[in-house]
């Protein structure tokens, strides 16, 4: 078995512009919309790959001009979007225990006039019984 050779040079292939319009000169027939050989589904997941091509394109893009920058300039920008993560997170804590706290409060107060309710139809059959038995009372002379 032979190694590969140590001297092959890789620079080319980093330098290179990754967009599909330098990818070839001349247009893929089968990417235009007007090919009666492709169907209209076809069409669209070749438009879809031609999308993600174009976006794993920029992602390189981006990859590399992290890779350029300095490691401290990443991590304080990190440091930045945590803090900002964390911001929101405690925000999101506190509407959420603001909303189960209305409606604890909520809930307890037509409990509460639940509970009146209750006791104002309990006291007026109290009262209809009282009534009633007085009015039975005088009724046989007692």
């Amino acid at each position: 078995m032979s190694s590969p050779p140590q001297d092959h040079d890789h620079s080319a292939i980093h330098t290179e512009d990754p967009s599909p319009s330098s990818a070839t000169e001349t247009p893929n027939p089968l990417l235009r919309t007007t090919n009666p050989l492709v169907s209209s589904l076809e069409q669209e997941v070749l438009d879809e790959y031609t999308r993600l091509l174009g976006n794993v394109n920029k992602l390189s893009t981006k990859l590399s001009t992290l890779a350029e920058n300095p490691t401290t300039l990443t991590l304080d920008g990190l440091r930045g979007l945590e803090r900002q993560t964390a911001t929101v997170c405690t925000l999101l804590k506190a509407s959420v225990y603001s909303i189960v706290l209305q409606q604890q409060i909520f809930n307890e107060s037509e409990e509460q006039q639940q509970q009146q309710q209750q006791m104002q139809m309990q006291e007026m059959e109290d009262g209809d019984g009282y009534s009633g038995m007085m009015q039975r009372q005088e009724g046989e002379g007692i």
